[in-house]
């Protein structure tokens, strides 16, 4: 725990709760999920300040879709896995088989869950801190171009450009109460027998989230 409060960057005052932060709910009772929520809505609150006055003549739309850019899971685990937070994590017996320590919605979470852990510690503006140093160079990297729409409309026209079909969306998965749904959908592009898959807590935003992660792939080809 030492070793990643210096990656941290943070001493914790009450090294119980970055405890509870990094446990996942198969552990049992004391898990992360209530500092889950706090910290989302942390993050998103401090992202959507900087992009208001990074972009002052974004309007709300575009406002939206970059900050979605930059708290969405897929963001969030590349955050997690920077600062090694796998290793930390507290897994049931079940998520440790099957190799949760790496998946991608439990490293997202556990990442919320830290942001809470130093707020509650702290105070806001030590977690602002600490959020603003983790997402300083995206932030520096952010364009507005990443903000014009949504992925799907982005992959639908690109795909229209090249003369190709457009893609099927089909839920694969939901799980959850019915209070907190999570979806899982694939996006498939027949013809060329592609597909990739997204999550969300509705069907749009994982529909959303597996077309960002089929445009990613083209990009990367």
């Amino acid at each position: 725990m030492k070793r990643l409060e210096i990656d941290l960057n943070y001493d914790f005052s009450n090294p119980k709760l970055l405890d509870t932060a990094l446990s996942h709910r198969s552990v049992g009772m004391n898990n992360n999920e209530r500092s889950e929520f706090l910290g989302d809505s942390i993050l998103g609150f401090v992202i959507a300040d900087q992009l208001f006055h990074k972009f002052p003549q974004a309007d709300e739309g575009q406002l939206s879709r970059l900050r979605a850019s930059l708290v969405k899971k897929e963001t969030l685990a590349d955050i997690g896995r920077q600062l090694s937070i796998g290793s930390y994590l507290k897994l049931g017996a079940g998520e440790l088989r099957s190799g949760g320590h790496a998946r991608d919605s439990i490293l997202a979470d556990a990442v919320e869950a830290v942001i809470a852990a130093i707020y509650l510690d702290s105070d806001y503006q030590r977690a602002r801190q600490f959020i603003l140093e983790l997402y300083d160079s995206r932030l520096q990297q952010l364009t507005m171009t990443k903000g014009q729409k949504d992925p799907k409309t982005r992959l639908q026209e690109w795909l229209q450009s090249q003369k190709m079909e457009l893609p099927v969306y089909e839920v694969i998965k939901s799980s959850g109460p019915q209070h907190k749904q999570q979806f899982v959908v694939s996006c498939s592009i027949k013809s060329m027998k592609v597909s990739t898959t997204g999550e969300g807590e509705s069907k749009r935003k994982a529909e959303q989230d597996a077309a960002e992660n089929m445009l990613e792939q083209y990009e990367q080809t």
